[in-house]
Protein backbone atom coordinates (compact mmCIF):
# COMPACT_ATOMS: atom_id res chain seq x y z
CA UNK A 1 0.00 0.00 0.00
CA UNK A 2 1.24 3.50 -0.83
CA UNK A 3 1.92 5.15 2.54
CA UNK A 4 0.37 8.47 1.62
CA UNK A 5 -0.42 11.06 4.31
CA UNK A 6 -2.11 14.39 3.66
CA UNK A 7 -2.94 17.61 5.50
CA UNK A 8 -6.46 17.45 4.08
CA UNK A 9 -9.19 17.25 6.74
CA UNK A 10 -11.90 14.60 6.64
CA UNK A 11 -15.59 15.00 7.49
CA UNK A 12 -18.06 12.17 8.03
CA UNK A 13 -21.72 13.16 8.06
CA UNK A 14 -23.37 10.64 10.39
CA UNK A 15 -26.41 12.63 11.46
CA UNK A 16 -29.90 12.42 10.03
CA UNK A 17 -32.96 10.70 11.38
CA UNK A 18 -32.69 7.42 9.44
CA UNK A 19 -36.44 7.31 8.87
CA UNK A 20 -36.07 4.96 5.88
CA UNK A 21 -34.68 2.32 8.24
CA UNK A 22 -37.42 2.63 10.88
CA UNK A 23 -37.92 0.89 13.31
CA UNK A 24 -34.24 -0.16 13.39
CA UNK A 25 -33.16 3.43 13.87
CA UNK A 26 -35.62 4.19 16.65
CA UNK A 27 -33.03 3.13 19.24
CA UNK A 28 -29.68 3.54 17.47
CA UNK A 29 -28.08 5.58 14.68
CA UNK A 30 -27.93 3.70 11.39
CA UNK A 31 -24.19 4.45 11.19
CA UNK A 32 -23.70 2.39 14.37
CA UNK A 33 -25.59 -0.61 13.05
CA UNK A 34 -23.60 -3.59 11.74
CA UNK A 35 -22.84 -4.16 8.11
CA UNK A 36 -21.97 -7.85 8.35
CA UNK A 37 -19.08 -7.91 10.86
CA UNK A 38 -18.35 -4.23 11.58
CA UNK A 39 -20.23 -1.07 12.55
CA UNK A 40 -21.27 0.87 9.47
CA UNK A 41 -19.12 3.87 10.48
CA UNK A 42 -15.95 1.76 10.05
CA UNK A 43 -16.42 1.79 6.29
CA UNK A 44 -16.34 5.58 5.67
CA UNK A 45 -13.57 5.95 8.27
CA UNK A 46 -11.47 3.40 6.39
CA UNK A 47 -12.13 5.18 3.10
CA UNK A 48 -10.77 8.47 4.45
CA UNK A 49 -7.80 6.65 5.99
CA UNK A 50 -7.00 5.07 2.61
CA UNK A 51 -6.87 8.61 1.19
CA UNK A 52 -4.18 9.41 3.75
CA UNK A 53 -6.44 11.52 5.95
CA UNK A 54 -5.65 11.43 9.67
CA UNK A 55 -7.81 14.25 11.09
CA UNK A 56 -11.52 13.45 10.89
CA UNK A 57 -14.62 15.29 12.13
CA UNK A 58 -17.65 13.11 12.82
CA UNK A 59 -20.97 14.95 12.69
CA UNK A 60 -23.74 13.20 14.62
CA UNK A 61 -27.13 13.90 16.10
CA UNK A 62 -26.99 15.30 19.65
CA UNK A 63 -28.49 12.13 21.15
CA UNK A 64 -26.10 9.74 19.40
CA UNK A 65 -22.79 11.50 19.93
CA UNK A 66 -21.93 9.72 23.23
CA UNK A 67 -22.35 6.33 21.51
CA UNK A 68 -19.97 7.30 18.70
CA UNK A 69 -17.42 8.52 21.24
CA UNK A 70 -17.72 5.29 23.19
CA UNK A 71 -17.14 3.23 20.06
CA UNK A 72 -14.38 5.28 18.44
CA UNK A 73 -12.71 7.37 21.14
CA UNK A 74 -10.19 9.94 19.95
CA UNK A 75 -8.80 7.71 17.19
CA UNK A 76 -5.32 7.17 18.65
CA UNK A 77 -5.78 3.40 18.46
CA UNK A 78 -5.66 3.77 14.66
CA UNK A 79 -3.01 6.47 14.51
CA UNK A 80 -5.57 9.16 13.65
CA UNK A 81 -7.50 11.89 15.45
CA UNK A 82 -11.28 12.25 15.74
CA UNK A 83 -13.23 15.33 16.66
CA UNK A 84 -17.00 15.42 17.11
CA UNK A 85 -19.75 17.93 16.61
CA UNK A 86 -23.52 17.78 16.23
CA UNK A 87 -26.08 18.50 13.55
CA UNK A 88 -29.01 19.79 15.55
CA UNK A 89 -31.41 19.38 12.64
CA UNK A 90 -30.75 17.83 9.21
CA UNK A 91 -30.92 20.61 6.63
CA UNK A 92 -28.98 19.09 3.77
CA UNK A 93 -25.54 17.67 3.08
CA UNK A 94 -23.94 21.05 2.37
CA UNK A 95 -24.69 22.03 5.97
CA UNK A 96 -21.73 19.86 7.00
CA UNK A 97 -19.30 22.50 5.77
CA UNK A 98 -20.82 25.30 7.81
CA UNK A 99 -21.11 23.06 10.89
CA UNK A 100 -17.51 21.95 10.41
CA UNK A 101 -16.05 25.31 9.33
CA UNK A 102 -13.90 25.72 12.47
CA UNK A 103 -12.54 22.20 12.09
CA UNK A 104 -11.79 22.61 8.38
CA UNK A 105 -10.13 25.96 9.19
CA UNK A 106 -9.05 26.85 5.68
CA UNK A 107 -7.75 23.39 4.74
CA UNK A 108 -8.74 21.26 1.80
CA UNK A 109 -11.24 18.67 2.93
CA UNK A 110 -12.94 15.45 1.92
CA UNK A 111 -16.44 14.55 3.01
CA UNK A 112 -18.05 11.13 2.98
CA UNK A 113 -21.55 10.16 4.00
CA UNK A 114 -21.69 7.83 6.97
CA UNK A 115 -23.80 5.23 5.14
CA UNK A 116 -21.66 4.93 1.99
CA UNK A 117 -19.43 1.90 1.39
CA UNK A 118 -16.76 1.59 -1.29
CA UNK A 119 -14.66 -1.36 -2.34
CA UNK A 120 -12.58 -2.07 -5.41
CA UNK A 121 -9.31 -2.61 -7.20
CA UNK A 122 -6.98 0.41 -7.09
CA UNK A 123 -9.54 2.38 -5.07
CA UNK A 124 -6.88 3.62 -2.62
CA UNK A 125 -4.77 4.86 -5.52
CA UNK A 126 -7.78 6.73 -6.94
CA UNK A 127 -8.41 8.37 -3.55
CA UNK A 128 -4.80 9.43 -3.16
CA UNK A 129 -4.77 10.83 -6.68
CA UNK A 130 -7.84 12.94 -5.87
CA UNK A 131 -6.15 14.17 -2.70
CA UNK A 132 -3.12 15.39 -4.64
CA UNK A 133 -5.38 17.69 -6.68
CA UNK A 134 -5.33 20.78 -4.44
CA UNK A 135 -7.48 23.10 -6.59
CA UNK A 136 -11.13 22.56 -7.41
CA UNK A 137 -13.44 19.70 -6.48
CA UNK A 138 -13.32 16.01 -7.27
CA UNK A 139 -16.42 13.84 -7.08
CA UNK A 140 -16.95 10.20 -7.97
CA UNK A 141 -19.81 8.89 -10.08
CA UNK A 142 -21.18 5.41 -10.56
CA UNK A 143 -23.41 3.84 -13.22
CA UNK A 144 -26.74 2.98 -11.54
CA UNK A 145 -30.08 1.54 -12.55
CA UNK A 146 -32.17 4.22 -10.81
CA UNK A 147 -30.34 7.55 -11.22
CA UNK A 148 -33.42 9.64 -10.32
CA UNK A 149 -32.81 8.69 -6.67
CA UNK A 150 -29.45 10.49 -6.67
CA UNK A 151 -27.60 13.54 -7.81
CA UNK A 152 -26.93 12.95 -11.50
CA UNK A 153 -23.99 14.15 -13.57
CA UNK A 154 -24.34 14.61 -17.32
CA UNK A 155 -21.43 14.42 -19.78
CA UNK A 156 -21.09 15.71 -23.33
CA UNK A 157 -19.81 13.55 -26.19
CA UNK A 158 -16.20 14.34 -25.27
CA UNK A 159 -16.71 13.24 -21.67
CA UNK A 160 -16.79 16.76 -20.24
CA UNK A 161 -19.26 17.42 -17.41
CA UNK A 162 -22.02 19.80 -18.48
CA UNK A 163 -24.68 19.54 -15.74
CA UNK A 164 -25.25 18.18 -12.27
CA UNK A 165 -28.79 17.87 -10.96
CA UNK A 166 -30.26 16.62 -7.67
CA UNK A 167 -32.80 13.77 -7.98
CA UNK A 168 -34.11 14.68 -11.46
CA UNK A 169 -37.43 13.20 -12.59
CA UNK A 170 -35.99 12.60 -16.04
CA UNK A 171 -32.26 11.94 -15.66
CA UNK A 172 -29.97 12.90 -18.54
CA UNK A 173 -27.44 10.28 -17.52
CA UNK A 174 -27.18 6.94 -15.67
CA UNK A 175 -24.26 8.28 -13.59
CA UNK A 176 -25.02 9.03 -9.95
CA UNK A 177 -22.78 11.16 -7.78
CA UNK A 178 -21.62 9.05 -4.85
CA UNK A 179 -21.40 10.25 -1.26
CA UNK A 180 -17.67 10.97 -1.41
CA UNK A 181 -16.34 14.43 -2.24
CA UNK A 182 -12.94 16.15 -2.29
CA UNK A 183 -12.92 19.95 -2.08
CA UNK A 184 -10.34 22.71 -2.02
CA UNK A 185 -10.20 25.57 0.47
CA UNK A 186 -13.15 27.43 -1.11
CA UNK A 187 -15.79 24.89 -0.07
CA UNK A 188 -16.83 26.56 3.22
CA UNK A 189 -17.33 29.86 1.38
CA UNK A 190 -19.45 28.24 -1.33
CA UNK A 191 -21.50 26.27 1.23
CA UNK A 192 -22.17 29.41 3.25
CA UNK A 193 -23.70 31.10 0.18
CA UNK A 194 -25.88 28.16 -0.94
CA UNK A 195 -29.62 28.87 -0.88
CA UNK A 196 -32.07 26.15 0.20
CA UNK A 197 -33.55 24.11 -2.63
CA UNK A 198 -37.24 23.56 -3.32
CA UNK A 199 -36.98 20.70 -0.81
CA UNK A 200 -35.80 23.19 1.80
CA UNK A 201 -32.34 21.65 2.00
CA UNK A 202 -28.80 22.89 1.41
CA UNK A 203 -27.94 20.56 -1.45
CA UNK A 204 -24.43 19.25 -1.95
CA UNK A 205 -25.07 19.43 -5.70
CA UNK A 206 -25.39 23.23 -5.34
CA UNK A 207 -21.87 23.36 -3.89
CA UNK A 208 -20.55 21.07 -6.60
CA UNK A 209 -22.22 23.25 -9.23
CA UNK A 210 -20.25 26.25 -7.94
CA UNK A 211 -17.09 24.41 -8.98
CA UNK A 212 -18.64 23.33 -12.29
CA UNK A 213 -19.49 26.93 -13.19
CA UNK A 214 -15.89 27.96 -12.49
CA UNK A 215 -14.51 25.10 -14.60
CA UNK A 216 -12.97 23.54 -11.49
CA UNK A 217 -14.97 20.31 -11.22
CA UNK A 218 -13.32 16.94 -11.82
CA UNK A 219 -15.48 13.83 -12.05
CA UNK A 220 -13.98 10.37 -11.72
CA UNK A 221 -16.04 7.44 -12.97
CA UNK A 222 -15.78 4.41 -10.70
CA UNK A 223 -15.05 1.37 -12.84
CA UNK A 224 -16.94 -1.89 -13.00
CA UNK A 225 -14.27 -3.28 -10.72
CA UNK A 226 -15.33 -0.92 -7.93
CA UNK A 227 -18.45 -1.31 -5.83
CA UNK A 228 -20.40 1.57 -4.27
CA UNK A 229 -23.11 0.69 -1.77
CA UNK A 230 -25.59 3.12 -0.21
CA UNK A 231 -27.08 1.51 2.91
CA UNK A 232 -30.03 3.82 3.44
CA UNK A 233 -32.82 1.25 3.08
CA UNK A 234 -33.52 -2.19 4.55
CA UNK A 235 -32.85 -3.91 1.24
CA UNK A 236 -29.63 -2.01 0.53
CA UNK A 237 -28.41 -2.66 4.09
CA UNK A 238 -28.98 -6.39 3.60
CA UNK A 239 -27.35 -6.30 0.16
CA UNK A 240 -24.27 -4.57 1.59
CA UNK A 241 -23.93 -7.13 4.38
CA UNK A 242 -24.26 -10.00 1.90
CA UNK A 243 -21.65 -8.43 -0.38
CA UNK A 244 -19.14 -7.93 2.46
CA UNK A 245 -19.75 -11.48 3.69
CA UNK A 246 -19.22 -12.98 0.23
CA UNK A 247 -15.98 -11.10 -0.47
CA UNK A 248 -14.51 -11.70 2.99
CA UNK A 249 -15.32 -15.40 3.07
CA UNK A 250 -14.04 -15.90 -0.47
CA UNK A 251 -10.76 -14.00 -0.04
CA UNK A 252 -10.04 -14.37 3.67
CA UNK A 253 -9.42 -10.59 3.74
CA UNK A 254 -11.46 -8.04 5.63
CA UNK A 255 -12.99 -4.97 4.03
CA UNK A 256 -12.69 -1.71 6.00
CA UNK A 257 -10.57 -2.91 8.90
CA UNK A 258 -9.19 0.36 10.35
CA UNK A 259 -6.46 -1.41 12.32
CA UNK A 260 -5.15 -3.02 9.14
CA UNK A 261 -5.30 0.23 7.17
CA UNK A 262 -3.45 2.09 9.95
CA UNK A 263 -0.77 -0.60 10.08
CA UNK A 264 -0.26 -0.80 6.33
CA UNK A 265 -0.11 3.02 6.11
CA UNK A 266 2.68 2.99 8.69
CA UNK A 267 0.71 4.95 11.29
CA UNK A 268 0.88 2.30 14.02
CA UNK A 269 3.43 -0.38 14.86
CA UNK A 270 3.14 -4.15 14.71
CA UNK A 271 3.43 -4.22 18.49
CA UNK A 272 0.46 -1.87 18.77
CA UNK A 273 -1.70 -4.07 16.53
CA UNK A 274 -0.75 -7.14 18.54
CA UNK A 275 -1.78 -5.38 21.76
CA UNK A 276 -5.22 -4.89 20.21
CA UNK A 277 -5.40 -8.35 18.68
CA UNK A 278 -4.31 -10.68 21.48
CA UNK A 279 -7.24 -9.93 23.84
CA UNK A 280 -9.54 -10.54 20.85
CA UNK A 281 -7.92 -13.83 19.93
CA UNK A 282 -11.11 -15.82 20.47
CA UNK A 283 -12.84 -13.74 17.80
CA UNK A 284 -12.19 -13.90 14.10
CA UNK A 285 -11.29 -10.22 14.19
CA UNK A 286 -8.37 -10.73 16.59
CA UNK A 287 -7.07 -13.70 14.63
CA UNK A 288 -7.24 -11.67 11.43
CA UNK A 289 -5.15 -8.84 12.91
CA UNK A 290 -2.52 -11.32 14.06
CA UNK A 291 -2.47 -12.78 10.55
CA UNK A 292 -2.00 -9.29 9.05
CA UNK A 293 1.00 -8.57 11.26
CA UNK A 294 2.57 -11.98 10.64
CA UNK A 295 2.16 -11.68 6.89
CA UNK A 296 3.47 -8.13 6.56
CA UNK A 297 6.17 -8.21 9.21
CA UNK A 298 6.64 -11.56 10.98
CA UNK A 299 7.37 -11.17 14.70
Amino acid sequence: MNKHTTTRKGVILAGGSGTRLYPLTQAVSKQLMPVYDKPMIYYPISTLMLAGIREILIITTPAEQPRFKELLGDGHQWGIHFEYTVQEEPKGLAQAFTIGADFIDGHECAMILGDNLFYGFNFARMLQSADKRKDGATVFCYHVKNPSAYGVVEFDDSGKVITIEEKPENPNSPYAVTGLYFFDKKVAMFARDVAPSARGELEITSVIDCYLQRGELYVEKLSRGTCWLDTGTHNSLLDAASFIQTVEERTGLKIACPEEVAYRMGWVSAEHIMEIAIPLRKSGYGEYLIQVVNEVHPL
